[in-house]
């Protein structure tokens, strides 16, 4: 049976997803696949959100009825060198593709981070807490952020932090491939903490979002909203979790002073979820077992 169109029609729901290269994206149509859900999803060869004056017509020949944003700069220390790139990406871009559906007056739902903030607060951020980016990659999200909230009414911001999936780089695969090929002894920044996310939830959560927002035509669920795993861990409790099968893998804690990066990372990255559990009824995903799934499709994988 056809999903019902957007605000009640009788037009199939047509989701487009950017991004489609990325583990969110990657994520966003193995789901939309499970739900017999229409989708167009685009990598940015093919649909570039920076591109502006191209995406009303492209949306329009997709048949578009909700977008899903999952494409982003990305590469956080890089960005401290590469200001324009990241800013054109997840400023302009995020702003481009707000508008466009805007002219056509479908729904967006734009991921974001949990870099807004500067991760000093001693308590899981909630989504009215004042952000102060630190960084170019975290200030141009939070300003991609206001671009989207000034150019669409209805949009949706979903935050979220620590992802990791099969597809793409990632924290997990890291761990594993150092643990398993290069190292013995790991030493893991212990002093920052957050909320580990699977990019599975993730997509789970947009897709349900979006299917929950086109119900009501006149919703009042449009703004921002937080989305992580559970429990809170730091860097170095994941990666024991990551690595506990591999006995003679030492994991050293260390803080984060020792750990040289070029950009900021928030001490604090755990967000407060109640927001999208009373407004949507989306739980926080246990990422334990997650994990458990995925280091065993990583280990199958290395056998074939």
């Amino acid at each position: 049976m056809p999903v019902t169109g957007w605000a009640g029609t009788a037009e199939p729901m047509s989701i487009v997803i950017t991004g489609a290269n990325g583990q969110v994206g990657h994520e966003l149509q193995r789901r939309a696949e499970d739900r017999d859900r229409n989708f167009r999803a685009f990598g940015r060869d093919e649909l570039d959100i920076t591109r502006r004056d191209e995406l009303v017509g492209q949306l329009r020949a997709a048949k578009a009825t909700a977008v899903i944003n999952a494409a982003a700069y990305t590469a956080v220390d890089q960005a401290e060198s590469d200001g324009k790139t990241a800013y054109r990406v997840n400023a302009e871009g995020a702003e481009a593709i707000a508008l466009a559906c805007n002219a056509l007056d479908i729904p967006l739902l734009h991921i974001s981070t949990d870099y807004v903030f500067d991760g000093t607060s001693t308590s899981p951020y909630t989504e009215d807490d004042p952000v102060n980016p630190e960084g170019v990659y975290a200030r141009s999200k939070q300003a991609g952020e206001q671009l989207v909230r000034e150019a669409h009414v209805k949009h949706l911001i979903l935050r979220t932090a620590w992802a990791f999936g099969q597809h793409g780089g990632n924290f997990v695969k890291t761990m594993r491939r150092l643990a398993t090929k290069e190292r013995r002894v790991l030493q893991v920044v212990a002093d920052q903490y957050g909320g580990p996310t699977p990019a599975q939830a993730i997509a789970d959560a947009a897709l349900d979002m979006i299917d929950q927002v086109r119900r009501a035509p006149e919703n009042t669920l449009w703004g921002t909203y937080h989305f992580c795993g559970a429990p809170a861990v730091s860097w170095h409790q994941f990666a024991t979790a990551i690595l506990a099968d591999l006995d003679d893998v030492q994991i050293e804690a260390i803080p984060s002073s020792d750990y040289l990066v070029a950009a900021p990372r928030p001490a604090n990255s755990v967000l407060d979820c109640s927001h999208i559990r009373a407004c949507f009824n989306i739980q926080q995903p246990d990422w334990k077992s997650y994990l458990d799934k995925m280091l065993v499709e990583l280990a199958d994988n290395m056998k074939e």
